[in-house]
Formats: C-alpha cells, sequence, structure tokens
C-alpha cells in the first residue's frame, strides 16, 4: 500500500520527464506525435489502475485511520517531513483525479487540441496530475503548499499555449490570482508551523498535539491568511473573477481538469488544514464564508440565467464555469456549517461537481468541434445546433449532463448540495441558528434558478429554433448539408460513459462514498478522537 501511493504521486511525474525524450524506434507508432499522445495515455492508464488498487486495498472498516502511509525526515531543521497517507476523505479524490486525468488523455489521443508539440502538452498534463495527486495526499503543511503550486505552471501554459481566444488574458488572470492567493497561504501555513513546532498535518489535528499551542489570536489570523489562499482556488465569490476567463479559453482537457479538479483542492484545504488545525479561528469566521458561500451561488446562477436569454450571446462553455460558483458555493456552505452532516455534503458535493461538470465541459468542447461555436445564440438559431434531431444521443446526454447537474433525486448532484443545506439548516455549537437558515433558504433559491438555467440550456442547444424533425437540403451535388452533426463517435463513448456511469452510481448508492467519509470527518472534526 506504501508503494501504491508513492507510485501514484510520484509516477506521473516521471512519465513526464519520460514525453520529453524521443520515442524508442519500436514505439514510435505512425509519427513521434502518436507516440508521445500514447505515451500519455498509458502513464495516466497505469496511475488510474494503482489507484483503483489502492481503493481496493483500503481498509474500509476504519477509513478514519491514515493508510499507505509514508513518513521519511526531509528537511531536519523545519521539520519537515515527507509524509503521504489516505484517509476516508482524500481516497475519493485520489482517485477522481487518477480517472478524470487518463480520460482526458484517451480524448486528446483521439482530438489532440490546436497548439504546439503534444510532447510539451503530455509532459504538462501529467506534472498536472502529479500535482494535484500530491495534494491530496501529503500530510505535511510545506508539502502541501508546495504541491499546491505545482499545478499552476502547467495550467498556466495549457491555457496560453493550447487554448482559444483570449488565451493569453485568461492564463496571465489565472497565474496572477492563485499565486497572490498562494503567497497570502503560505503566511498562514508559515505561522501554524512556527508557533505550533510542527508542520504536521496529522500531529496538528489531533486536541493534546501542537494545536494545543495555538491561541485564538494565532488561529484567526491564519484562518484569515490560509483561507484567502484556498477561497481564490476554491473560488469563493467575490475571488472567483478568473474562473470564467480561464474556463472559457482553455482547451477541452483543461476545462476538465479545472473544474474536475483542481477547484477540488480549495476546498480540500478547507476540510484538511483549516476544520481540524484552527477550529476557533474556523468558528469566528464560518458564518463570514457561508454568507460569501451563499451569495456565490444565487451570483452564479443569475449570471448564468444572464447569459442564457435570448439575444445575450452568452457562451456556453462561459455559462458552466459560472455555475461552477453556484456549486462550489454548496461545498462552502457545508463546510462552514461545521457539522459532521455538512462536510459530508461538501466532500460529497466535490466528488459530484467533479464528475458532472467533467462531463459537461467535455460534450461543450465536442460540441465545439463540431460546430464551430460555442455561442448559445448562434447554436439556439434556426440553423442551430438541435441536437435531439441531428445528433440524438448527443443530445440526449447533454440533457443527462444538465439534469444531474440541477440536482435531480437519484443522480450525484442531489446529495452533496440536500446535506449542505442540512448542515446549515443545524450548524454547529455557537453558530447563529437563524443566520444560517437564511444562508440555507438562499441556497434552495440557487437551486431553483439553477434548474432554470439548465433547462432553458437543453431547450436552446437540444431543441434548437425550429422543428427539428425538418430535413436540412442537401447540397448542389447531391452531398451532405454542412449542418450535419457527427453523433458520438467511438472514442467520445470510452471517455464519457465512465462519468456518466458514475454519476448515476453516485446517485443511488451514496452510501458508498458517505461510508467512507463520514468516519474521517467524525474524527477530524472530534479533535483526532
Amino acid at each position: 500500500m506504501q508503494i501504491l501511493l508513492a507510485g501514484v504521486v510520484v509516477l506521473p511525474l516521471v512519465g513526464a520527464l519520460a514525453a520529453l525524450l524521443p520515442a524508442p524506434p519500436g514505439l514510435r507508432g505512425r509519427n513521434p506525435d502518436q507516440a508521445v499522445l500514447r505515451h500519455g495515455v498509458t502513464v495516466t492508464g497505469v496511475v488510474l489502475a494503482a489507484a483503483l488498487a489502492l481503493a481496493i486495498g483500503f481498509d474500509h472498516d476504519h477509513p478514519a485511520r491514515m493508510q499507505a502511509t509514508t513518513d521519511i525526515s526531509w528537511i531536519p531543521a523545519l521539520d519537515i517531513r515527507i509524509h503521504l497517507g489516505v484517509d476516508g476523505i482524500s481516497l475519493p479524490l485520489v482517485v477522481l483525479t487518477a480517472l478524470l486525468t487518463f480520460l482526458c488523455a484517451l480524448y486528446s489521443y483521439f482530438k489532440m487540441p490546436t497548439g504546439p508539440s503534444p510532447k510539451a502538452f503530455v509532459a504538462l498534463l501529467l506534472t498536472l496530475e502529479a500535482g494535484t495527486l500530491a495534494s491530496f495526499a501529503v500530510l505535511d503543511l510545506m508539502l502541501f503548499f508546495l504541491a499546491f503550486e505545482m499545478v499552476l505552471i502547467p495550467m498556466y501554459f495549457l491555457i496560453a499555449r493550447w487554448g482559444g481566444a483570449g488565451k493569453q488574458a485568461a492564463a496571465w488572470k489565472f497565474i496572477l490570482y492563485t499565486l497572490l492567493g498562494s503567497v497570502v497561504m503560505l503566511l498562514g501555513l508559515l505561522l501554524i508551523g512556527v508557533k505550533s513546532g510542527t508542520f504536521d498535518m496529522v500531529a496538528l489535528a489531533t486536541d493534546n498535539g501542537p494545536k494545543a499551542q495555538l491561541s485564538h489570536t494565532v488561529q484567526l489570523l491564519a484562518v484569515l491568511a490560509i483561507g484567502i489562499g484556498l477561497a481564490v482556488k476554491a473560488p469563493m465569490w467575490p475571488l472567483h473573477s478568473w474562473l470564467p476567463d480561464a474556463h472559457t479559453a482553455a482547451p477541452t482537457v483543461g476545462s476538465v481538469l479545472l473544474a474536475g479538479v483542481l477547484l477540488k483542492m480549495g476546498t480540500y484545504g478547507f476540510v484538511r488544514i483549516a476544520l481540524p488545525i484552527t477550529p476557533e479561528g474556523m468558528h469566528t469566521f464560518a458564518p463570514y464564508l457561508a454568507a460569501l458561500a451563499a451569495i456565490g451561488i444565487i451570483y452564479g446562477s443569475l449570471a448564468c440565467l444572464a447569459l442564457v436569454r435570448k439575444g445575450a450571446k452568452g457562451d456556453l462553455k462561459r455559462l458552466i464555469a459560472y455555475s461552477s460558483v453556484g456549486h462550489m458555493g454548496f461545498v462552502l456552505l457545508g463546510i462552514a456549517s461545521m457539522t459532521p452532516t455538512g462536510v459530508n455534503g461538501a466532500l460529497f458535493a466535490n466528488i459530484a461537481h467533479g464528475l458532472i461538470t467533467g462531463l459537461l465541459f467535455f460534450l461543450v468542447g465536442a460540441l465545439k468541434d463540431r460546430y464551430g461555436s460555442t455561442d448559445l445564440d448562434t447554436l439556439a438559431g434556426s440553423t442551430g445546433a438541435a441536437l435531439y434531431g441531428r445528433a440524438p444521443r448527443f443530445g440526449g446526454l447533454l440533457a443527462f449532463g444538465a439534469v444531474a447537474s440541477l440536482g435531480i433525486p437519484g443522480l450525484a448532484g442531489f446529495w452533496g448540495e440536500m446535506l449542505a443545506m442540512f448542515g446549515a439548516f443545524r450548524p454547529a455549537a455557537g453558530l447563529s441558528r437563524p443566520a444560517f437558515l437564511t444562508f440555507m433558504v438562499m441556497a434552495g433559491l440557487g437551486t431553483l434558478l439553477t434548474a432554470a438555467y439548465l433547462l432553458l440550456v437543453v431547450r436552446r442547444v437540444c431543441m434548437g429554433g425550429h422543428v427539428v424533425a425538418e430535413p436540412a437540403p442537401l447540397g448542389a451535388d447531391g452531398s451532405a448539408p454542412a449542418l450535419v452533426i457527427p453523433d458520438i463517435a467511438r472514442h467520445e463513448y470510452a471517455a464519457w460513459t465512465p462519468l456518466a456511469v458514475l454519476t448515476v452510481l453516485a446517485g443511488l448508492w451514496p452510501a458508498a462514498l458517505l461510508g467512507l467519509t463520514n468516519p474521517a470527518v467524525q474524527q477530524l472534526l472530534g479533535g483526532g478522537k
């Protein structure tokens, strides 16, 4: 188990270095570009297999215990250690990251984004995977910061070199926002380490450990500094403005990974660091976090409604990006309740959002490849997409993703949002219940607004602006019309089916995930008891 977890973290980095080397003669295939893309699929596939083996070998009877641990001294003078481990909180995120990266590599093998050398693309994709996996597996505050920063450069280049219109400005906005937030976060992490004498996250999470040396003032300052860095990545309103531009400009696989796993690093940091290590400071700031989360839910939904209305020239990719602001608001609301119910709901919503929004970004990217645009007015015009008539399986899957995203019972999106609102209904002792009830009502209104804009998206894109049964005229030479949209291809089935299936399974069998997270959350909130 130790070797498996270490391999999951290190193998993508080794694969990234290997991707930059010339392919051996027997593995070049038709050309070097194909060889390096196949290398990306192979490495991410091995990492996914190792992550699944780790999940199978995990002791599911004791999910609150750190397992597959490695603890090696790295910088003795600062007591910084190479400390790895997974529990019921981090294991699902490790598997989700490995799955989404593999599906992105597989999709790119058949549909490489327009841009420079595939060598650099694969190396950046694998470096991004290594940093994300490390963020969920490390148990040292300084290593967490290094892993947290490690993902920024690959994502910057993926947007700036392989993105679409406005890619340079979007990439700079992404890197500046996240770097500035990270600098502030580093100050908070150093404050905890200096005042407690250790950076070990497991030791700091216990009531009778080094955490006892953290005064109330220190905890307040630490939560404020760390919270700003995590909130930028989450993203929390009003620190979210980098997200729509980054998503709109990013290539399809960049958007999938940005929404599916990178945003989760921020909310995971709140659960792993802020809640157990600085509970007094978190208790003070919880109402403000909940208020900003509730505003984010409403704001994200209203922004999407503005984009989807007729004549607004709204971009479908940008709309889904704004929907992420609302969905991650539910995650932050659950965390702010500081209750097992709310935190479990937040962790469930994290996974559900990764599956559903990852699927939606895949679909929107494929729609742009087919139609050449993600402008909603263009897609809904008289010669628009009309997916139900022109590509019924594609249209059906897009409708499924939209319905799952609006949180319908029986699909993954429902449980996280419901549990987060239940957590707000009865927050932790000492928190203002009337205030949290207000935030719960705002979140409930957000679910109605979410249903409104997603159903409008389905109506406009899938049905189009005319009768879809009407056949398009043939060209002058009798050829098929240019407006014919290909339905789902085989490689798209391979990349998208796992996400759709897991969305259904998580909705029908939530106990599989909650059984992992609940004991770990109980122990985390109980001071290690």
